[in-house]
């Protein structure tokens, strides 16, 4: 299969690696000097250094690569979601193939996901969806086993897509429920910052797994009220990136909430990452969406407080731990 990814970041060039030994696979960044760098040194020297880039993945900086593509999968940061489905529609009109995106969040300033933006820009019934799941893309370069979750409205076209990703290393799981894995996806990042203070404040294994279980109730809320299903937070775009982001070294978000526990400023942060913290911007746009909708989400508040109103990470876990307890639903996930 001819396979298309546009973004050279970190994720991208990590999925390519992984890729290209099982299909025809380019990779596309918008700026021609990294292509330049890639293409000399075999390498991703600013986003994935560790990575050798194989032979034979192709490298370019021409968009023109997507006229000739079986499937075209967008890892660009959110904002750069919908100026690339753009671009994709103007340069395949009515023969647009298959597209994925692998971007997590909400969009800034419209507050949708982005299966919602898809759909204010590609025709109405394109076949579109997300990759999602618990994916270091430092792990998935070097080849260590790791699943995630391709979610489709086209169920059948799903997995036939999953299959024909699916590698030894790189397992694929099909999935219909586009919402439930992108609010997964998204809010996980916001749930790491949580996390990253939390162990920055040295507040222990039993704290962070509070916060993990009450954080996954918050994300379960916010799926059902958008017309997500909560069952769906249990697989792999769910708990399982839930777990990784909020636990692993590798998480940029959870640095940023451990850099904030040590009273450094966000701008300060931002600067020192190097990379995308999605769980920034998307901070903002979740408390939003939420608010808008009367979905209770105190973790999320705690967050954006942190990041925006130079709220006190003390004073914040003590404002959560000050709230009134509750009885936890049945289900483990909406009390």
């Amino acid at each position: 299969m001819k396979l298309s990814i546009f973004g050279a970041g970190a994720w991208g060039t990590a999925l390519a690696v992984a890729l290209a030994g099982e299909h025809q696979v380019t990779l596309w960044a918008r700026d021609a000097a990294l292509i330049d760098t890639l293409r000399d040194t075999r390498r991703n020297p600013r986003y994935l250094p560790e990575a050798r880039l194989p032979e034979s993945l192709q490298l370019t900086a021409d968009f023109a690569v997507a006229a000739n593509t079986d499937l075209a999968l967008v890892v660009t940061p959110i904002a750069g979601l919908r100026p690339t489905l753009q671009r994709l529609l103007t340069e395949r009109g009515a023969a647009l193939p298959p597209v994925l995106w692998a971007c997590k969040g909400f969009e800034a300033g419209t507050g949708l996901l982005p299966h919602e933006v898809a759909a204010q820009v590609l025709p109405a019934g394109a076949a579109c969806g997300a990759l999602s799941g618990p994916s270091f893309a430092k792990e998935v370069a070097e080849g260590l086993p790791s699943a995630v979750t391709l979610a489709m409205t086209h169920p059948a076209l799903a997995r036939q897509l999953a299959r024909q990703l699916h590698t030894r290393l790189l397992r694929l799981y099909a999935n219909d429920d586009l919402t439930g894995v992108e609010v997964g996806g998204a809010v996980k990042n916001v749930m790491a910052i949580a996390a990253g203070v939390a162990d920055g404040l040295q507040c222990g294994h039993n704290a962070r797994a509070a916060l993990l279980t009450r954080g996954l109730a918050e994300i379960s809320r916010l799926t059902q009220a958008l017309g997500g299903q909560p069952a769906t937070l249990m697989g792999l775009s769910g708990l399982g990136d839930l777990i990784l982001t909020c636990t692993g070294n590798l998480s940029r978000n959870r640095r940023v909430g451990m850099l904030l526990a040590e009273g450094r400023t966000l701008d300060d942060i931002l600067a020192s990452l190097g990379h995308v913290a999605e769980g920034v911007p998307t901070a903002r746009e979740t408390l939003a969406r939420a608010q808008a909708l009367g979905v209770d989400m105190p973790i999320t508040a705690g967050v954006c407080a942190m990041l925006f109103e130079h709220a006190s990470p003390h004073a914040v876990v003590a404002a959560l731990l000050e709230r009134a307890p509750k009885a936890e639903d049945g289900s483990g996930l909406l009390g």
